[in-house]
């Protein structure tokens, strides 16, 4: 199985419904850190699937940005707040 790695994901979706429905899904594997900026530990077949599911809700002017945060980057992050990440670790990208 491909290996976990933090996971942001962060968007900018002008229409309201659309917006809902990418929340409820980001939340089924995710951590929401602020509005539209979520966390999670996925690997890279979950977190391919889970953009299929997120593609069909955008439009032409939507936005959705994903960045891995590779392990031996995460000594240097800070937290600075924010909910737990769901396996335990705490981290906040600022």
């Amino acid at each position: 199985m491909p290996r976990e790695r933090l996971r942001v994901f962060a968007y900018d979706i002008s229409d309201n419904r659309a917006r809902r429905r990418v929340a409820d899904m980001l939340q089924e594997h995710a951590v929401r850190i602020q509005r539209s900026v979520y966390e999670a530990r996925l690997n890279s077949r979950e977190t391919e699937a889970l953009i299929a599911r997120i593609r069909p809700e955008l439009d032409s002017l939507d936005r959705l940005r994903v960045y891995c945060v590779p392990d031996n980057a995460l000594t240097h992050c800070r937290e600075l707040g924010g909910p737990a990440i769901a396996d335990g670790a705490r981290f906040w990208l600022f």
